[in-house]
């Protein structure tokens, strides 16, 4: 479990919307909810190819202090790289801190 001084990474919480587009369909969009503290550590990275193009897919790990508002689909945005929210699980059981598993995916060519 960390300790609370560990905290130390100013991130934002968007959540994820759907809005009318006019036309029949809709757009996504993230809305900003807070600013929090959190601990972010890059786990792992792996290049791959998506849409015809190179991609570099990292995976990390945010830890930060317990939401129940927090859900896969979310952004966790740190230092302008928008952090897809795969899955959030209470760390210790105990409603103190929740550990996020996050994505964020670049194109690179």
């Amino acid at each position: 479990m960390p300790a609370v001084g560990t905290l130390t990474d100013r991130v934002q919480l968007r959540r994820r919307e759907s809005l009318s587009d006019g036309g029949g369909g809709h757009d996504r969009v993230f809305v900003p909810v807070t600013a929090l503290w959190a601990r972010v550590r890059s786990l792992n990275g792996r290049q791959g190819l998506n849409a015809d193009g190179r991609a570099v897919a990292i995976s990390h790990s945010v830890v930060l202090r317990f939401r129940d508002d927090v859900s896969p689909g979310d952004r966790i945005v740190y230092r302008g790289r928008n952090l897809e929210v795969v899955s959030a699980a209470d760390l210790n059981g105990r409603r103190a801190y929740l550990s996020c598993a996050c994505s964020e995916t670049s194109f690179t060519g």
